[in-house]
């Protein structure tokens, strides 16, 4: 199955419904629908594998038994990885409730089940239905999720989006900020305070959140621990078993086990 074709043909915008579903698996290739928008909000939730979603100036990464949401009208574009199977959720931007901004949201097992369901149907259902009963309950499901923070932000300023990018491409970059400020002829004092202005965090903080990004994204595709912390520079897994704990509440076997 195409996904980008596939995902293109369904104009989300033509239908009245308030909600609508839509369901991709199948996928031989990693493939991706460039940047676009639409009147109705997206949810991109995986039910295996992994999406990838670049939002405004962030790059979002969408583990198993989480969804990234999109806002009306929010430029983006998704990346779904081989053998995903993937469920988009399209939601009016008039739903009381729903996020004003990009975020990562948890997704409860009835959550799920909904929204799976939805996607059997047709999508011209009719307003005084069974299905769309059964979107009232999704709804408001829907909006009692809490929030996750799976995004690593690219700052627009030119030196710290030039940073960003090259940590994209190299996530096991271990370089200090010292480092990164002689790189770019500023002090390290300069630097980190320019993280902090444009990004809200420190260097540490916002490294941090690409390692959460890439390593959430490896796990979902079965890799072990001790590879992912290889491949993101730790000195051993017991530092980066460390490091997820903190930064997520558990070591990453169990979280990805409660996720499973």
């Amino acid at each position: 199955m195409n996904f980008k074709t596939s995902f293109m043909e369904f104009d989300t915008d033509l239908y009245p419904q308030k909600v609508l579903a839509l369901r991709i698996a199948g996928i031989e290739k990693e493939e991706e629908v460039p940047f676009h928008q639409h009147h109705k909000g997206q949810l991109v939730m995986p039910l295996t594998g992994f999406a990838k979603c670049h939002i405004n100036d962030a790059v979002w990464m969408v583990p198993a038994h989480c969804a990234v949401w999109i806002p009306s009208q929010v430029p983006h574009s998704n990346r779904i990885s081989p053998d995903a199977d993937v469920c988009m959720l399209f939601v009016e931007q008039d739903i009381i409730g729903m996020p004003n901004k990009a975020c990562t949201l948890s997704i409860s097992p009835l959550l799920r089940e909904l929204i799976i369901r939805l996607a059997q149907e047709e999508q011209d259902y009719d307003k005084d239905g069974s299905v769309a009963r059964l979107v009232d309950v999704l709804v408001d499901e829907l909006i009692s999720m809490p929030t996750e923070h799976f995004d690593f932000p690219i700052p627009s300023e030119h030196r710290l989006n030039q940073i960003a990018k090259r940590l994209l491409a190299n996530p096991g970059d271990r370089n200090t900020v010292g480092e990164w400020a002689t790189q770019f002829a500023m002090s390290e004092r300069t630097l980190a305070r320019l993280v902090k202005q444009e990004i809200g965090l420190t260097f540490g903080r916002w490294r941090g959140q690409l390692h959460i990004v890439v390593a959430l994204q490896k796990l979902s595709m079965g890799e072990s621990v001790q590879r992912v912390a290889e491949d993101l520079g730790y000195e051993s897994v017991s530092a980066f078993i460390l490091f997820f704990k903190k930064t997520l509440g558990r070591p990453p076997k169990q979280y990805m086990k409660e996720r499973e």
